[in-house]
């Protein structure tokens, strides 16, 4: 059977589900990529078929079966096992704010060029790739990050830019010479890193604060590592009629001490990029217009005349729309909603920019939501059961309840966790864990263990997503029956029942769960007939 894209909707019935696992070489796993088409979609074409995908997006990708979540600014990230899992969404940051809005295909996009961009440069470094199980899911081994962002600039562009037509001559340390203009190509590329924020902006390094951080060896094998790869993507992109302008690298080391290239690497989201017969149709006249000094810097110039604006493939589009919608980066606290045209349009250069760097044409994929395609692959390459339970027990006297029905749930292979929470002490809290798990993308169950008055199961499932279970500590308990109206809790009251009663709920869609809850069905029914023949053994022999 030819494997399915990992665009495409992936069988999950547990008869055939062997059948649908290819064998595959890593790390390219099942490669994204694919052939240039022979005829490709026109812009008009591509950008009305992107119309169709605006709402099948993924805004995050909460698993709780994988452990815990880390949140980046457009990736959720699990640290469970050997590795790490990190799914890349659609969701798009500019000047270190998140937008209200999600990019179509942009978490695929990125990933794609990521992966292309890993094979041609794995000669200069290794990288943690180990598989793209999913075209947004990446699994890479685990590193222990650098935290510093790897900046070089081949051009006088961006942020820098701004601050060289302020004045500023020094950047990271280093001394950048008068007369330049902004979009100008400078003689060597300039090493620039910064911190690596969780939160807020990124602060620039100089080398020397890089070393105090690192240790002098480890800078400067970071530094030359990032200037090779800036080489070999801009050679790369040239064949390609692009300009690798910019862009930003992130390395970590494994527990050997040897450097890897940890993210995304020569991406729209960390690079910037523009065509090179843009740069050399524009650029010269830019020059030849600030000579006459009527200008006190090209944004002057381009106030007066914008069509010498160059045209970049980045973040930048979104950042200039935001700035035409009259957003202050620095006096804002949220960052406004794009319209639909502009979300087309920069999905639309995403997909471009995929093209052109690595060459292949781009698939859309079929329609279906992104979160499930991801569950399904996951549970195709056994990284997930794809269904979840979550037991909370109302304190820590319960606890030996709850430990019974997480072994009960493990025959049925279905994964558990335990957590305590007061519906009466911890309402507050209880909410929040609700809210959680209500964005949880593999389908879940919560099972309440609550002696007494159990508020628990009401409160829960008055404001839960997902099914209910009362499975009280002290048995059969009357106040689960009688929670307000709103409440919609079930009860079971053992141990092995409620854990058959889940294994049917997530039968429909996890294979192993049905494989289990077949085998244990088979084992009743066995035992029943054993019981059976016995019964009627012992009656023949009553007869003779």
């Amino acid at each position: 059977v030819s494997p399915p894209s990992r665009h495409q909707p992936v069988a999950i019935l547990a008869q055939v589900h062997f059948l649908l696992k290819p064998k595959v070489a890593r790390p390219g796993h099942r490669g994204l990529a694919s052939p240039m088409a022979a005829t490709k979609m026109s812009e008009a074409d591509t950008k009305a078929k992107i119309r169709e995908y605006l709402n099948l997006t993924l805004p995050e990708c909460f698993i709780p079966e994988l452990g815990e979540q880390k949140k980046g600014k457009v990736r959720d990230i699990y640290f469970a096992g050997p590795n790490v899992v990190m799914v890349t969404n659609d969701r798009v940051s500019a000047f270190d704010f998140i937008l209200p809005n999600l990019i179509p295909f942009k978490g695929q996009v990125l990933n794609m060029i990521s992966e292309w961009a890993f094979a041609q440069t794995k000669d200069i470094v290794p990288n943690a790739l180990i598989e793209n199980v999913d075209s947004m899911v990446v699994v890479q081994k685990k590193m222990k990050n650098l935290d510093v962002e790897l900046i070089v600039r081949g051009y006088l562009w961006g942020s820098m830019a701004a601050a060289y037509e302020k004045g500023d001559r020094t950047f990271c340390g280093l001394s950048v010479a008068d007369g330049l203009n902004r979009f100008q190509k400078f003689d060597t590329p300039l090493f620039t890193p910064t911190s690596k924020a969780e939160v807020g902006h990124d602060e620039n390094m100089s080398m020397e604060e890089v070393e105090k951080l690192l240790g002098k060896d480890m800078a400067n094998r970071a530094k030359d590592t990032a200037l090779k790869l800036y080489q070999r993507g801009a050679e790369l992109m040239r064949k390609r009629g692009l300009m690798l302008i910019d862009t930003k690298y992130e390395f970590g080391v494994d527990e050997k001490g040897v450097l890897h290239v940890i993210d995304e690497a020569n991406t729209p989201d960390c690079s910037r990029m523009c065509t090179v017969e843009e740069w050399e149709s524009k650029y010269p006249k830019i020059a030849e217009e600030m000579k006459t000094g009527k200008y006190a810097n090209v944004t002057e110039l381009l106030k007066a005349k914008p069509e010498l604006k160059l045209k970049e493939f980045s973040k930048q589009y979104i950042r200039d729309a935001l700035l035409e919608m009259g957003f202050d980066p620095l006096k804002d606290t949220a960052a406004p909603k794009l319209c639909d045209d502009q979300v087309v349009e920069c999905a639309y250069r995403y997909i471009s920019i995929y093209e052109t760097v690595t060459g292949n044409s781009w698939e859309f994929p079929a329609k279906m939501s992104p979160s499930k395609r991801i569950i399904m692959n996951l549970q195709r390459e056994g990284m997930l059961v794809g269904g979840f339970v979550v037991i909370v027990a109302e304190s820590g006297s319960d606890l030996g309840h709850s430990e019974k029905i997480q072994t009960e749930l493990a025959k049925f292979k279905i994964p558990s966790q335990i957590r305590i929470c007061s519906a009466h002490k911890q309402p507050g809290r209880l909410e929040s864990l609700i809210a959680q798990y209500n964005k949880s993308t593999e389908p879940l169950m919560l099972i309440s263990c609550a002696s007494g008055s159990d508020a628990l199961s009401g409160v829960a499932s008055s404001l839960a997503k997902f099914p209910v279970v009362s499975c009280p500590s002290d048995g059969m308990n009357n106040s689960c029956l009688t929670n307000p109206a709103g409440s919609s809790n079930s009860i079971v009251a053992k141990p092995e029942n409620v854990a058959k009663f889940a294994a049917q709920f997530f039968a429909t869609h996890c294979p192993r769960v049905a494989a289990a809850l077949d085998e244990s069905i088979a084992e009743q029914t066995r035992k029943l007939e054993e019981a059976d023949e016995e019964a009627t053994r012992a009656h023949q022999r009553l007869l003779t």
